[in-house]
């Protein structure tokens, strides 16, 4: 199982916690300092849909230029997301073929149990 995302985001550091102390063993995947793989992000937007991966809320957003805001689709939300990792939705947790974007501790409570 691994858990990717940003150390110093507010709910990667919230996600960690939970798994520490409900004693899930989790590799963390930084995304600044690992980087992201092609493969990796395609195979969650074909699980979860680039919508569904990619934040239009975050400052990372905002700060695209207009060109790069324009006519996003798939192929486009995917090379955004390579090019600039924190316009994924954070954290996402990969266990086998599941994929979980963001953090709920009742539906990580659900997972674990």
């Amino acid at each position: 199982m691994t858990l990717y995302g940003i150390k110093n985001c507010d709910t990667v550091k919230k996600a960690r916690k939970w798994l520490e102390e409900n004693q899930q063993a989790v590799a963390f995947h930084d995304f600044r300092i690992d980087g992201l793989n092609e493969s990796d992000v395609k195979s969650w937007v074909e699980t979860l849909g680039w919508e569904t991966l990619f934040n239009k809320r975050s400052t990372s957003y905002r700060n695209l230029s207009e060109t790069e805001k324009t006519d996003i689709d798939q192929d486009k939300a995917i090379s955004l997301m390579l090019t600039y990792p924190t316009l994924i939705k954070r954290p996402v947790l990969v266990q086998g073929d599941r994929v979980i974007v963001g953090f709920n501790a009742a539906q990580y409570q659900e997972i674990f149990s």
